[in-house]
């Protein structure tokens, strides 16, 4: 019950910043929230691969996309008084739909990089995630460290920060770039 009442909290907070990319086409924060609230919907991209932030499930036999994002999306849309849209899609493609004005809003575990910041506003953090690799137990031995990766085949998802990683610490590992990290 906690979770939930913090939830609310950072919702109350985020609605009334209203995350919206810089590159929205609209003046103001305010005048976003007035073109979201004069269309009558609020518009979220996501890449729901991530659980429990934002996961495909079936409620009432239908497959829908859940999880603690999508409640904190629809505590944002119902704070503005909208319907809530969520448009799935590839992580890769989270941002440019945001960037492109096809989405109001981007929630998919995203990470809050300068060259991100350069074109996008950000929430308050509210998860801190930390960078690990996940490898075979035959093979723990093997990949010690960065440096015995350095030649290793690696998955990482498309438009992450660990595919920037992998590109720029490991230029000779052999990496696969992934749609959705399940495949991995």
């Amino acid at each position: 019950m906690k979770f939930k009442k913090w939830i609310l909290v950072v919702c109350s907070m985020l609605a009334s910043m209203i995350l919206v990319a810089c590159q929205s086409g609209t003046d103001s924060s305010q005048s976003a929230v007035d073109a979201i609230k004069q269309k009558g919907k609020l518009v979220v991209a996501t890449s729901p691969d991530y659980a429990p932030f934002e996961f495909q499930a079936l409620v009432d036999g239908k497959n829908q996309v859940v999880g603690a994002d999508i409640d904190m999306a629809q505590a944002i849309a119902d704070e503005l008084g909208v319907k809530l849209e969520i448009s799935s899609m590839s992580f890769d493609n989270v941002l440019t739909s945001l960037q492109t004005g096809k989405a109001d809003l981007a929630i998919a575990g995203i990470s809050a990089t300068d060259e991100r910041k350069e074109v996008f506003d950000f929430s308050i953090p509210y998860y801190e995630n930390k960078m690990s690799f996940l490898v075979r137990k035959a093979d723990l031995d093997k990949y010690k460290d960065l440096t015995s990766l350095a030649s290793a085949n690696i998955a990482a998802q498309k438009g992450t920060v660990p595919e920037t990683m992998v590109k720029e610490q490991l230029p000779n590992a052999q990496l696969t770039s992934l749609t959705n990290m399940g495949e991995a």
